[in-house]
């Protein structure tokens, strides 16, 4: 049977982005996919990364910018960009930004492997 997700589980981060997990390991219980709608403010970075899972994210407003190993790739509203397990990126808004990531399998801190 379909199961519903009625509302999305805000989850805690340090600043004033906004992580609304609809889907993955907090609102569902999946291990496999996470679905979660973000809202980051002008100037918002996070540390590097190398996950362990495929993330894809679609910019609905505003810009990203997502630095690799090969050099940095704007991504505008309406444009989406894939990262694969293993690749180390950052994310990073400059001007600020809404998007959905997705994940595969789901979004975990002990399976991102942030930069110290």
């Amino acid at each position: 049977m379909p199961q519903l997700i009625a509302t999305p589980t805000q989850i805690p981060v340090p600043g004033n982005k906004i992580i609304d997990e609809y889907i993955g390991r907090v609102n569902s219980g999946d291990t496999q996919t996470s679905v979660a709608h973000m809202r980051s403010p002008a100037g918002w970075s996070e540390p590097g990364q190398r996950p362990d899972f495929d993330e894809y994210t679609v910019v609905l407003k505003g810009k990203m910018r997502v630095e690799h190993e090969a050099g940095v790739i704007e991504v505008n509203a309406g444009q989406a960009i894939i990262a694969h397990k293993g690749e180390w990126v950052r994310y990073s808004t400059p001007e600020g930004a809404e998007y959905i990531a997705i994940c595969v399998p789901a979004f975990s801190p002990d399976t991102v492997h942030r930069d110290a």
